[in-house]
């Protein structure tokens, strides 16, 4: 009787007796959120505390690359660890009726890496991989419960009719909708802020997403976790409550009405307001998630990630990116595989392991998740599996330039915005774009910048190296793999 009590305790003692837990994991991937738009990477004019508190607190980033150039293909690298030249998703692509092209059940998702270790997993914000009870829908690629957004183009509104829990409508209280594109009616005093209330609606749509996402940290709190926050912010349009519109109104910036003239989102009587009131209210929801982690314990032994999609959107009229410094120094805007559209900030906090206050300018990316987050938690995955990852955990917990030991590449291209291709090598970079332009005869032609001397990519130096471009042009060839759905008109017709 001695013995079966004495193995009864034994099986009930914590995990933490007699080794480590496992690290919960929470993932927070920001929308269109530019390289310089946080406090941390220089921003000068938004307000972002709490995600400067994760800077200070982790390890920031400095050359870290979004898995594309816009939402779905970026988000697909990184829910599959493959690069564009080999993901599924390589574009936007919508489906009826509701939702973007799915990924096939072949597909092993981070959250189902997650899932095979026993770790309750949960998404809650925008998906943009598959409609409910498709191969994409998120519970059908490893996670246990979904809020939020399915569709990206349904995200496109902060005040929608409703969204999805699981497989089920969640009804919102916006009675009317606002939707995601619309104008002023004609006849409209657009000098009148009375005019824009229009588009204000009742039931913000981000604020429920944050409560679903502190819920899910609370009913998990006993067991590992992995939570994917994809939040639709600070995408267009610019929705925000007045209530915190009020810091930024009061400083008294010069902020000309958006009215729509000529197509976009929707109206605001203050746009540059609304845009930084907009990150800093998702840093107000990131500072809700590190508190609660706070209050439960569990901030010592929980991985917080923080990055974004790609980079600021180009949509000049509604989000001034010259008057934010938006992507500071580097080239380029969301849809471009120039700097500015795909160097993101990344912070990665993990107190029990990953020192405070410590930088990294290793050349990363979206498909390093997988091992990475594998060989933190203590299952690296195979090396000759399907993933064009590598694994960051030497990076993260010793801070090691793993350059000299592993000289790493990058690749990168996409069907859209007239078709692109980038790959970086050592302080090289080199691009080619119009792809996808019907008779282009310079579609081939391959810009080369050195980033160590050139950042900006100001200076194109193909013609001075041709040796380095004919590597760059292999590498292209290589790691470019035909696809049906997104094909590539220069390299695969």
């Amino acid at each position: 009787m001695k013995v079966i009590h004495f193995l009864a305790f034994f099986l009930t003692l914590p995990l933490t007796v007699f080794g480590e837990s496992k690290p919960n994991v929470v993932f927070i991937l920001a929308d269109d959120l530019g390289y310089n738009e946080l406090g941390c990477y220089g921003q000068q004019k938004i307000q972002t505390p709490n995600i400067d508190r994760l800077a200070r607190e982790g390890m920031k980033f400095t050359r870290h690359y979004s898995g594309n150039a816009v939402c779905a293909p970026s988000r697909c690298v990184l829910m599959t660890g493959k690069h564009p030249g080999h993901a599924y998703i390589r574009n936007n692509r919508a489906v009826k009726p509701e939702g973007q092209e799915p990924i096939p059940d072949k597909e092993k998702t981070l959250a189902e890496y997650f899932k095979d270790l026993g770790y309750a997993t949960g998404a809650f914000g925008k998906w943009g991989l598959g409609p409910t009870h498709s191969s994409g829908d998120p519970n059908n690629q490893g996670f246990d419960e979904f809020f939020g957004y399915n569709c990206q183009a349904k995200a496109h509104t902060y005040y929608p009719p409703s969204l999805w829990h699981n497989d089920e409508i969640c009804p919102l209280n916006n009675n009317p909708p606002i939707p995601g594109h619309a104008g002023l009616p004609p006849g409209t005093d657009k000098s009148n802020p009375r005019s824009y209330d229009a588009f204000k609606g009742q039931d913000y749509a981000p604020e429920r997403i944050n409560r679903q996402a502190l819920k899910f940290i609370d009913k998990h709190r006993d067991e590992p976790f992995f939570l994917y926050y994809p939040t639709v912010i600070p995408h267009v349009a610019l929705h925000v409550p007045d209530e915190e519109l009020i810091r930024y109104k009061e400083l008294g910036w010069e902020d000309p009405p958006f009215t729509r003239e000529g197509g976009g989102y929707t109206p605001h009587f203050t746009p540059r307001a609304a845009y930084a009131s907009m990150i800093t209210l998702l840093d107000k929801y990131v500072g809700r998630i590190l508190l609660l982690l706070d209050l439960y314990g569990l901030s010592e032994n929980t991985i917080v990630i923080f990055t974004s999609d790609n980079g600021t959107t180009h949509l000049k009229n509604e989000v001034d990116y010259d008057f934010f410094n938006s992507v500071g120094h580097l080239r380029g805007l969301k849809g471009s595989l120039y700097e500015g559209g795909i160097r993101v900030p990344l912070i990665v906090k993990w107190p029990a392991k990953i020192k405070p206050q410590t930088s990294s300018d290793f050349l990363s990316g979206f498909e390093d998740w997988i091992p990475t987050l594998m060989g933190l938690v203590g299952h690296p995955v195979e090396k000759n599996n399907s993933l064009d990852g590598y694994d960051l955990s030497k990076v993260l917990l010793h801070n090691q330039d793993l350059s000299s030991r592993t000289p790493r590449t990058l690749y990168r291209e996409f069907a859209g915005y007239r078709g692109q291709q980038a790959v970086w090598f050592g302080p090289w970079k080199a691009i080619r774009q119009g792809l996808n332009v019907k008779n282009n005869p310079s579609a081939l032609n391959i810009k080369l910048y050195h980033l160590e001397n050139d950042p900006s990519e100001t200076e194109n130096l193909a013609s001075e190296f041709p040796e380095i471009v004919s590597k760059a042009r292999k590498m292209m060839e290589t790691e470019h793999s035909p696809s049906k759905l997104f094909p590539i008109r220069a390299l695969d017709l």
